[in-house]
């Protein structure tokens, strides 16, 4: 059993106890406490995922358009409501977008967390770091991504690996923060070749790379030994450079290795990037970021003001085609239970629709997903009003969320990690969805 201190004993039984005695709290308040309760009662949750494939949907995913479905509405009238009609999924009672056809066949592997929210301004910067980081931004601390957090305490899963990969572009939300350069990223941008810098210039024979590998050591040699951080974080990242630059790592960013007929199945660039996480989990990569904010589908991506709405439902194919893959892959290659799969956004979308016909900013009640990870899925955790509002079931912080993806991953998320001599809690006193966990 996990062993509780005085405070952590006497703040989960008050918060349960309040909660159930003070009037005129939502029943959403309720549900919240009561599944602190729960957690505080149970021993430390922990999964068995070794690996995280984040999909980061920039702009804001609008909940009522994708997967949590609300009744129609008409932008020309301006009567607030879901752009698109609802399905039925694999969950009896669970109900998608019309466009997510294909998840929806997959939903039973599938948790959509309708309730997700956040205080943040709704602006897109800052989301974005709330999104990535868990914290709002501060100007003391520089606060360490999700990936670098699970990295740091986890490592790579094969020494041959980095252990954490972002196909996209680098952003400082996206990176270690207070943790230091060994739980940052290495990154690439388009799916065609590795990362820069990791292949050797046309010109540099391996006789070449040796003689100049052998003049770095001697040169280290000759400086001594040092305790700056900044120059071991830097010596660390040349020798983890040297380690991948050869052609065995080199070899996972072929994708022409794979069927034509799963790349098809995948799908254009996006799917290709779901494709090459899949590459990356196999070869032993811990934490990979997959970035789908291609705006070219629809002019705008996922941030659907005015006539940018009119084409979002290409954006929600082009997700449906490739997570619908992704799952089904990593699944007959029994990889399934071993790898979360996360989708998060800045916030969320309003139910009614601005003066163009497309919807605004709402960090107040959005949907996150969760897939795979060994996670008792049930298709959908949380419940929100008919227009998507205002949430009347089980709220999940970002610090729960957080919490969520850290204990399915094997991370102690009630450890304490030190900015310096500052303390600062892995995810800001978050709470794990127990149910995910039964």
């Amino acid at each position: 059993m996990h062993a509780f201190n005085r405070r952590q004993f006497l703040s989960s039984t008050a918060a349960a106890a309040g909660a159930l005695s003070v009037p005129g709290l939502l029943p959403g308040q309720i549900h919240a406490s009561e599944n602190a309760a729960k957690v505080a009662s149970s021993p430390l949750l922990r999964g068995q995922a070794e690996h995280v494939i984040s999909i980061w949907l920039g702009g804001g995913m609008g909940q009522m358009d994708t997967f949590d479905p609300k009744a129609k509405g008409d932008p020309k009238n301006r009567k607030a409501g879901s752009y698109y009609d609802a399905i039925d999924t694999a969950v009896d009672g669970v109900q998608v977008c019309e466009h997510l056809s294909q998840t929806a066949q997959v939903m039973d592997r599938v948790t959509a967390v309708r309730s997700v929210n956040h205080n943040t301004i709704d602006e897109h910067a800052a989301a974005t770091n709330r999104m990535h980081t868990g914290r709002s931004v501060s100007g003391t601390v520089t606060y360490p991504s999700l990936g670098s957090l699970i990295v740091h305490e986890r490592g790579a899963v094969s020494d041959d690996a980095p252990p954490y990969v972002l196909i996209g572009y680098p952003n400082v939300t996206r990176g270690p923060g207070f943790l230091g350069a060994n739980s940052g990223y290495l990154y690439l941008t388009e799916t065609g070749r590795g990362p820069a810098g990791l292949s050797r210039p046309d010109g540099i024979t391996a006789d070449r790379q040796g003689r100049r590998e052998a003049f770095l050591a001697s040169l280290r040699l000759s400086a001594g030994e040092t305790k700056v951080r900044e120059l071991l974080d830097y010596d660390d990242a040349i020798q983890q450079s040297l380690k991948l630059s050869g052609p065995s790592f080199n070899r996972v960013f072929d994708l022409d290795r794979e069927p034509n007929d799963l790349r098809n199945r995948y799908g254009g660039e996006f799917g290709q990037r779901c494709l090459l996480s899949r590459r990356l989990v196999e070869r032993g990569v811990r934490f990979i970021e997959v970035s789908h904010n291609l705006n070219f589908l629809n002019g705008a991506g996922w941030d659907v003001h005015n006539s940018g709405i009119l084409n979002q439902h290409k954006l929600i194919q082009e997700l449906d085609t490739s997570l619908a893959t992704l799952i089904v892959d990593l699944e007959q290659k029994r990889l399934l239970d071993k790898t979360l799969i996360v989708i998060t956004t800045e916030f969320g979308r309003p139910s009614g629709f601005d003066s163009g016909g497309g919807r605004g900013h709402q960090g107040s009640s959005f949907t996150c997903v969760l897939a795979g990870g060994g996670l008792s899925h049930c298709g959908a955790y949380g419940q929100t009003d008919p227009q998507a509002k205002r949430i009347e079931a089980d709220p999940v912080s970002v610090p729960d969320f957080f919490a969520t993806i850290c204990a399915a991953a094997g991370v102690d998320w009630q450890k304490n990690l030190f900015a310096g001599d500052r303390p600062v809690p892995i995810t800001d006193q978050g709470t794990p969805i127990a149910k995910l966990f039964a």
